[in-house]
């Protein structure tokens, strides 16, 4: 028995001598390039021939094991090398497969929610080389490699920024498990900023990041232009113009030719619309393909006074309507009437609600009829000034106000007129005193008109009165003047007569 064991160990010695006759398996064969990392495929075909060696002649170690050939120690060293095999062949397709790994945005759409906010819908795909194609032409055993899920990329990072490198989508953040080839997965953001144009940034796998700068599609499946208008709520004043900014965008893959038209709005309040650059009045707009946004204004005027339609400080709620030129004739028969928003929104057309509100403003008017008085020392000037209300909003609380020399005294009667309607006039006495040591000279007292309208101050343009103080003359002197201008005329007369005779 023992001649025959000793037999079998002579044999199996003779054997490994003969299958690696320059030494151990590790001598044979070496598992590391330094070029593995910079030609991940190569790296990986060379990790898995060396995986296949090592699990063969674990297989081999093993069958020799049980028969007593080998020790523990031999089958343990062995185990560790293909244990190590093992590790390098997976971390060699892991890195292969992560290089392999492209996440692409498919499509981003734009669009407006049922509450006016701007989203965008992102349809992301995994549009990596991880496929069946990648395991067919390494021949890559089929339960490592769905172990390693190669068609899943882990853990997807979506943001939007803008140009500047701020987030502008709502979550800031959206994060996708998993994103498995050929299913692309569809995920929406609100825009904090509205934009044309904005950077998708993805993260994924280990770390892998792209950055994309898209043109963003519109949702052409709505056939309407989207209105806004950033001055949406306006006052102004009667007899004036107020202008609305109306941004207009394009979804519609059917129509690019669009009318205006305005409804709810008042006759009596004049309206055109103009092109933002050129200010040529517009009836229609039309979208090219390169522009699907353009700009407008809406130019409203006020009638000078209130009517009826249109009362002071009182909202005036009205729709501009941006309509398919050929839906036109469609909107006009419709009867003239209030529409509701649930009546326009049932158009299907786009549309957007500003509102104006007519605001006046009190314009005081002074007429005075006299404004130079020439008087003697120990009269008073008596004048009449007539306050008149020439805007479109009633005045309150007016008043004149004398600036007077020095000394002098003044009277103003009344003193404040409580209000004055629109186009009502009121007449106010003045009277003006000098003092009784006045000299002789000429005065200037100014007269200042102020009041409120809507509790801002308003006032009149200044006006200067001119007073002039004369000298007493005597009358004695006066008479015994014209009788010496008399006396000397009468002497011319008769010298001239007597000379005449001669």
């Amino acid at each position: 028995m023992i001649s025959i064991r000793i037999v079998k160990i002579l044999f199996a010695l003779v054997s490994l001598t003969w299958v690696y006759p320059l030494g151990t398996l590790e001598a044979q064969y070496n598992s590391f390039n330094q070029r593995d990392d910079k030609y991940r495929l190569l790296g990986l075909k060379r990790a898995k021939e060396y995986f296949e060696l090592t699990r063969k002649e674990l297989d081999r170690q093993g069958d020799m094991f049980n028969k007593g050939l080998i020790s523990q120690t031999e089958l343990d060293r062995s185990k560790n090398s293909f244990a190590d095999a093992e590790v390098n062949y997976q971390q060699s397709l892991l890195a292969v497969l992560f290089e392999q790994q492209y996440v692409t945005v498919d499509r981003a759409v734009k669009y407006q929610s049922g509450d006016g906010n701007k989203r965008v819908k992102l349809t992301v795909a995994n549009a990596s080389g991880g496929g069946e194609e990648f395991q067919k032409l390494l021949g890559i055993e089929d339960k490592l490699f769905r172990s390693l899920q190669p068609d899943l990329i882990q853990n997807v990072y979506v943001s939007l920024y803008n140009n500047e490198g701020a987030i502008i989508s709502q979550p800031y953040e959206r994060k996708i498990e998993s994103l498995k080839s050929g299913e692309p997965r569809v995920i929406e953001f609100g825009l904090l900023q509205d934009l044309d144009a904005l950077t998708v940034n993805i993260i994924y796998g280990n770390g892998s990041s792209r950055t994309l700068k898209i043109l963003l599609q519109k949702d052409n499946t709505a056939n309407r232009v989207l209105v806004q208008s950033q001055q949406f709520s306006q006052e102004a004043e009667l007899g004036k113009s107020a202008t609305f900014d109306l941004t207009l965008e394009l979804f519609s893959g059917v129509n690019n030719t669009f009318s205006f038209e305005v409804v709810n709005l008042p006759q009596q309040i004049n309206r055109f619309f103009k092109d933002e650059g050129t200010s040529a009045r517009l009836s229609q707009i039309k979208f090219t393909e390169s522009v699907n946004t353009r700009k407008a204004g809406l130019e409203v005027s006020l009638p000078d006074r209130p009517t009826e339609q249109v009362t002071m400080d009182k909202a005036i709620p009205f729709y501009v309507l941006v309509v398919p030129t050929d839906r036109m004739d469609e909107i006009r028969k419709l009867e003239p009437k209030i529409w509701t928003e649930k009546e326009i929104t049932a158009l299907n057309v786009g549309f957007v609600r500003l509102e104006l509100i007519p605001r006046g403003k009190g314009q005081l008017q002074v007429r005075a009829p006299q404004l130079y008085f020439g008087i003697k020392p120990d009269e008073v000037v008596d004048m009449t000034v007539d306050i008149r209300n020439e805007g479109t909003r009633r005045l309150d609380n007016i008043r004149i106000d004398l600036d007077i020399p020095l000394n002098w005294t003044k009277t103003v009667e009344p003193q404040v007129i409580p209000k004055l309607e629109i186009n009502e006039e009121q007449r106010v006495s003045l009277k003006i005193t000098p003092p009784a040591d006045v000299s002789v000279g000429r005065y200037e007292v100014r007269l200042r008109t102020t009041g409120l309208s809507d509790n801002q101050p308003v006032n009149a343009e200044d006006k200067t009165a001119i007073m002039e103080i004369q000298a007493e003359t005597s009358v004695i002197g006066t008479i015994l003047l014209v009788l010496l201008i008399l006396g000397l005329v009468s002497g011319m007369v008769i010298f001239g007569i007597r000379l005449s005779k001669k």
